[in-house]
This record gives C-alpha cells, sequence and structure tokens, in this order.
C-alpha cells in the first residue's frame, strides 16, 4: 500500500475514459510520491458526457485495485459519470478533504469548444464548483497510448498549483500536444479558441432495416489569434487554459439592462386563445 499521510496533501484523481484506461494509470503514476493519491473514476468509458449527473438510476460504487510505482493506493469505480465520481468522493468515500482534484490524462484534445463536452474537463470542473483546485488533462492523440511525453508536464503544472493554489471558481484545462519530448517548446498560458462542430447525421440501417444515425462533423477554428490553446497546441506548446464555471457574460450585462424589457408587455393568452 502508497503510504498515507494527513500531513500531506491528498489529490483526487478522475476522468472520463474509465478507470481501466492507460491515461488514469498514467497520471496516478506521474503523480506518485508528490502527494498521498486516490482515484474515483468511471467503472466504464463516459466521454463526451459533458457535465451530466445521474438523478433517475441508482449509483453504484466498488472497491478497484489501482497500482502506482510506489504500491498499491485507494481507488473506487463508479457506475455513474465523471461528475458523479467527484460528488461521491467528496461527500461519501473520502476521509479528508482533497487539495486537488486532476482528471486524465484523456485521450484527445479538449481544446476551444469541446470543454463544453469533456467528461474530463467537467470532472475538474465539479472539484472547483465544490470549492476544490482542480486540472484537466488532455493529450491531444487520438492512437496512442503511451502517455510518456504527457507524464513529466501533469507532475509540474501539479506541484506549481499545489504550492500556488488557484482562485476559487476557475480550474486550468491544460492540453498537451502529440510531439517527442524534445520538439515540445514549454508551457505557455492560452485562452480558450473560438471554435464549433460542422455536424452532420449519417443515416444508415441495421440488419432489420431499421433506420439510425451515426454523428459526424468537422471541426472548424472560427479564431486567428495565436494566444488560443489551438494555436498553443499546433505550435508544440503545452497549452494551460485558466477557465470558469460561472457563464455570465459580464461585459453584456449593461447592454441588456438598455434594452425596453417592460414597455408594451404583451398581455396573459386566455384558455380560450389556447
Amino acid at each position: 500500500m502508497a503510504p498515507v499521510s494527513n500531513d500531506r496533501p491528498l489529490i483526487l484523481i478522475c476522468n472520463d475514459d474509465g478507470i481501466d484506461a492507460p491515461g488514469i494509470q498514467a497520471l496516478a503514476a506521474a503523480l506518485d510520491g508528490i502527494a498521498d493519491l486516490c482515484v474515483v473514476a468511471p467503472e466504464s468509458e463516459q466521454s463526451a458526457v459533458g457535465h451530466a449527473i445521474t438523478v433517475r438510476d441508482p449509483v453504484r460504487v466498488h472497491r478497484h485495485e489501482f497500482e502506482v510505482p510506489s504500491g498499491t493506493i485507494s481507488a473506487w469505480a463508479v457506475s455513474g459519470t465523471p461528475a458523479d465520481c467527484i460528488k461521491m468522493a467528496v461527500h461519501e468515500l473520502l476521509d479528508r478533504r482533497p487539495s486537488l482534484v486532476v482528471s486524465g490524462i484523456n485521450s484527445g484534445p479538449n481544446t476551444a469548444v469541446n470543454v463544453l463536452y469533456s467528461g474530463t474537463v467537467s470532472a475538474a470542473t465539479e472539484g472547483a464548483v465544490l470549492g476544490i483546485p482542480a486540472i484537466a488533462f488532455s493529450y491531444c492523440s487520438w492512437t496512442s497510448d503511451d502517455f510518456r511525453v504527457a507524464q513529466p508536464y501533469a507532475r509540474r503544472i501539479v506541484q506549481t498549483v499545489l504550492e500556488q493554489s488557484l482562485p476559487a471558481g476557475m480550474l486550468l484545462n491544460v492540453n498537451i500536444p502529440e510531439r517527442a519530448p524534445e520538439d515540445i517548446k514549454g508551457i505557455t498560458i492560452t485562452r480558450q479558441a473560438r471554435a464549433r462542430w460542422e455536424e452532420s447525421f449519417e443515416a444508415r440501417r441495421d440488419p432489420l432495416d431499421r433506420m439510425y444515425y451515426w454523428l459526424a462533423g468537422t471541426f472548424v477554428d472560427l479564431d486567428e489569434g495565436h494566444d488560443t490553446d489551438l494555436a498553443a497546441v499546433d505550435a508544440g506548446y503545452v497549452s494551460v487554459t485558466p477557465i470558469q464555471f460561472d457563464m455570465t457574460a459580464y461585459q453584456h450585462i449593461e447592454m441588456l439592462k438598455d434594452w425596453a424589457w417592460t414597455e408594451e408587455m404583451p398581455s396573459a393568452p386566455t384558455p380560450n386563445d389556447a
């Protein structure tokens, strides 16, 4: 059993690819020795579930064997979503409050608009909602299961956050480019790029001739800036983007106050109008 001490920080590790995914194993190994570690992660893949929580089904939890280089650490597999995992860990499973929530290492980038869909980012976001500093890590490769390039950056960033902490309500979204170690140019602070998916649905038929649809799409970068997460990863930098769950568009509040909200209010429909 890896040593546990109440004098050291406790890091809660989660992901959306499932507790047996190589990315979460690589993340735990990278953080071994700098804090006490525990893993609470989905029992199966939960990619692209966003910040969904389970409200109509029971959430089941069971112990899970999890090894790091120094030994076995506490781990639980959860039947629900990444956000469920963080809630369960903080409120039910852990005997003390985590000092930090880390999520990942995700397979594939979570840049630009993808942060809205990502279960990896949502696990970290739930940590921030609960008042715990949090970081989401993604490795920008859809095909590689080798996370060794990402590990030293995950360790360095976690160490820095443990030393400095983070402002309340903010978390870090980290994207690590798929490059040889010597080709990564360093760590840079970025903003979230403006982008969207141009989506389509491919109609198909199953063996019983029933119609179904398969989502497809093209990712479109709408941002020409050089300070974005997309631009940084493309240029070979590890992108660190501060994000927040407060989605208020503060810059537009005064504009909306100037609109004529109460003049000539339409009358409510009567039952006979229905």
